[in-house]
């Protein structure tokens, strides 16, 4: 009875586990039927409910779908991989293009600090005078390449010095209105990576000026680094002359543009140096007059600051836009431009004076920013006719042949005259000197004595 109920048991179980077999595989025939698009969403889910429902338990759940989904399990399961694939992919790509954009964002913002670092407008105003030097400097033929290299060497070394400037002044920037949003005050770039830049570009410079122009404009560019860096930048914290230094450093580089063209220093080439030592006084006087709270709340030693009227300030401003005036007539008496140029130039220099000399009469902030606007107008005007009117090498030569030939055909009569009478004289004397010598000479005084016979030939 013990065995009886145990078959009837066992047999029981076995109907219970065979029903629910039935109905299990009558389910995944079902899910298997379904559209790829829907297996595709449940796949995983599927999977899971047909595994426990195949007899045989050693296969495997992949290989249950298989066998039992047939055809339709299969392309399931490879429905599901291309958006695996997919999506890895676009994991990968979305990756790259984040490095991508942060190394963009990185390199604009590094160059945004050196470009404020280095004052690249001041530095580019720089590069135009060391131009227009080499310009003139070159004569007849100018060297495209050369003035290539000398315009990318002065902007490198005017880079470095502008650089540096800042490092020094970092902590007066910060105190200024006009300067504390520059990179170092800021802290949007370090000290030392400011430091490491500036040498750089310094030794670059004036290493490409060394080997592609000549030694000599690269000593120029070195002790404009070293005089604008290390002793005008520390002179405006200790005296006002850091005005008259500043001006020379300004005017060093039409020079170096001059030398590295021809490779010497002449008359001619401090034309141009002259224009912008005396230029820079009026425009920084007007600046210092403008900013001059400014400059005090930044401890800079200006001639502004102890000139609260601003009479000193005008009258330096008004003596140095006079000694412009000769500059166009010494510039056209040299041989360096035409006399169109020295027409032009005394006219815009009486400008600019007459500029000063209305906020020498009335010292008030807007005869300051019209005096400083004059000076910005003044030096590009200033440089421009000078290239424009400026006269070559070919041009002196013609000039200097066409006044030797008036000279020969203007004295030509009186050289005829002489050489008519010089030839005259030359026959009288041939013509005495024809007879033979005296063999004994008499006196007129005395009659008694015989005639003078002449020797003549044996």
């Amino acid at each position: 009875m013990w065995r009886s109920s145990l078959s009837f048991s066992s047999t029981r179980k076995l109907l219970s586990s065979s029903s629910s077999s039935s109905s299990t595989h009558h389910s995944f025939y079902s899910i298997a039927g379904r559209p790829l698009q829907s297996l595709s969403g449940s796949s995983s889910t599927s999977s899971v409910a047909a595994t426990p429902s195949h007899p045989n338990p050693s296969v495997s759940a992949t290989s249950g779908v298989g066998l039992i989904g047939g055809a339709d399990g299969v392309r399931g399961f490879a429905s599901s991989s291309p958006a695996a694939v997919t999506a890895t992919a676009f994991d990968v790509s979305s990756l790259a293009s984040s490095r991508a954009r942060d190394v963009v964002d990185l390199a604009r913002h590094y160059g945004r600090c050196y470009w404020e670092l280095s004052k690249a407008r001041l530095s580019l105003l720089v590069v135009a005078t060391s131009g227009t030097g080499f310009v003139l400097g070159s004569g007849s033929a100018v060297d495209i390449p050369g003035l290539c290299w000398t315009c990318g060497g002065t902007m490198m070394v005017a880079a470095a010095a502008n650089s540096l400037n800042q490092v020094f002044e970092i902590n007066n920037d910060a105190k200024m209105k006009r300067t504390k949003r520059r990179p170092l005050p800021s802290g949007r770039i370090s000290v030392p990576h400011a430091v490491a830049w500036a040498s750089s570009v310094g030794v670059v410079g004036t290493t490409l000026l060394a080997y592609k122009t000549n030694a000599l404009a690269a000593g120029f560019a070195a002790s404009n680094l070293i005089l604008y860096a290390f002793v005008y930048t520390p002179l405006k914290q200790i005296h006002p002359v850091n005005t008259w230094v500043g001006a020379i450093v300004g005017a060093i580089p039409p020079l170096l543009g001059w030398v590295a063209a021809s490779g010497e220093i002449s008359l001619n080439s401090m034309i141009l140096p002259a224009a912008l030592y005396f230029w820079q006084i009026p425009h920084f006087m007007a600046l210092a007059h403008l900013c001059r709270n400014d400059y005090a709340a930044g401890g800079f030693k200006m001639l502004s600051l102890g000139d609260a009227l601003g009479r000193r300030t005008s009258i330096v401003a008004l003596r140095n836009c006079l000694y412009m005036v000769p500059l166009g007539y010494l510039a056209y008496d040299w041989g360096l431009a035409s006399e169109w140029f020295c027409l032009e130039s005394t006219l815009l220099t009486l400008a600019i004076s007459a500029t000063a000399f209305s906020f020498y009469q009335d010292r008030t902030m807007q005869k300051a920013r019209r005096m400083f606007h004059a000076s910005l107008l003044y030096l590009p005007v200033f440089m421009s006719g000078l290239l424009f009117h400026r006269l070559s090498d070919d041009h002196l030569d013609l000039s200097e042949s066409n006044s030797l030939e008036y000279n020969q055909l203007s004295s030509s009569p009186q050289t005829m005259l002489e050489e008519d009478s010089s030839s005259s004289r030359k026959r009288i004397a041939a013509r005495t000197q024809a007879r033979p010598p005296v063999a004994y000479a008499s006196y007129a005084p005395f009659p008694f004595l015989p005639a003078p016979s002449y020797a003549g030939p044996h």
